[in-house]
């Protein structure tokens, strides 16, 4: 009898417990709860010419096919059509790409080099964080491929958010 209350006791406990695990938090939402750089993220034409500096940090993150986290360092460009800005990437082969095509959506951060000024604070605090959405529409690919890439990937910025 001791035994089978022992283990009606650890199926309940277990049952109760996959309820508490079962909860999914969306990490990029939740991660912070106040923006601490608000004053210095930036944003539309300043956003756009930081980017296009190509000086900076530059970081695209994806999910992997398992749900784990994809991060890759990749210079990547910004471009302005009718008051919207689009992120441009052109991408060897690699889980980063096919993240990007498999799920069409992305967070990509910009983070500007820190000042020199004499009392600028010596770490990174000017740039965005930036969800993107891949960008279908054939029409408005050839408006945005100026160049003709056939390898260029194009994704709408959806939100921006300071550095943190």
């Amino acid at each position: 009898m001791k035994k089978l209350l022992a283990l009606v006791c650890a199926l309940v406990l277990s049952l109760s417990m996959t309820a508490v695990l079962a909860e999914e938090t969306d990490a990029f939402t939740s991660a912070s709860v106040a923006s601490y750089y608000a004053d210095s993220a930036l944003t539309g034409d300043d956003l756009m010419n930081a980017i296009n500096s190509f000086s900076g940090t530059y970081l695209v993150c994806t999910t992997n096919p398992d749900g784990t986290a994809n991060a890759g360092v990749f210079i990547f460009a910004c471009v302005k059509n009718e008051d919207k800005y689009y992120i441009q990437m052109g991408l060897a082969e690699n889980q980063t790409k096919q993240n990007l095509l498999r799920t069409g959506e992305a967070l990509a951060v910009y983070a500007a080099n820190p000042s020199t000024e004499e009392g600028a604070k010596p770490y990174i605090t000017a740039g965005a964080r930036m969800v993107l959405q891949q960008v279908t529409d054939e029409e408005l690919l050839k408006v945005l491929n100026v160049k003709g890439s056939e390898t260029a990937l194009f994704f709408e910025i959806t939100e921006i958010k300071p550095l943190g």
